[in-house]
């Protein structure tokens, strides 16, 4: 009887990996099927540059998040409601018009003659890249706190 319950938890698992690895795939999508508030982003802060390709990343439960090319390079990654998360500039200068107004200022200021090429947002911070290869992290809020080394 304990052999075939060691059995039985082995095949589970095998098939919970498999269930994993069939719905944790990515699948190209196009741009219009973006959530709406994806679509808006893009179009007011990349206006007039095409999307390139669009890949939905699902996991078990649903999509976990969208990932955009741009044909001038650049990658924006959103959340599974259409929020960004993290803009990539691949070393070009990113749209700042996004970006809080705080975390703009700061970089002028500290840092002149250096521009935004990735940004990153997370529950309770920011992480920007500067073109000069430094990482800067803020709060929430886009109050200064470190360098990241």
């Amino acid at each position: 009887m304990e052999k075939r319950n060691k059995i039985t938890v082995v095949l589970a698992l095998v098939l919970l990996l498999m269930m994993g690895f069939v719905y944790g795939q990515d699948r190209v999508i196009s741009a219009n099927q973006l959530p709406k508030t994806a679509k808006n982003f893009l179009s007011v802060n990349f206006k007039g540059i095409a999307t390139s390709s669009v890949i939905e990343d699902n996991e078990i439960f649903g999509v976990d998040e969208y990932k955009v090319f741009l044909t001038n390079g650049i990658k924006v990654e959103f959340d599974s409601k259409g929020n960004w998360k993290e803009v990539d500039g691949k070393h070009q200068k990113v749209s700042y018009g996004f970006i809080p107004a705080t975390i703009r200022n700061y970089v002028a200021k500290s840092f002149p003659n250096t521009h935004i090429v990735k940004i990153e947002r997370k529950s309770w911070s920011y992480k920007a890249e500067l073109s000069n290869g430094i990482d800067l992290e803020f709060d929430k809020n886009g109050n200064f706190k470190r360098i990241d080394d």
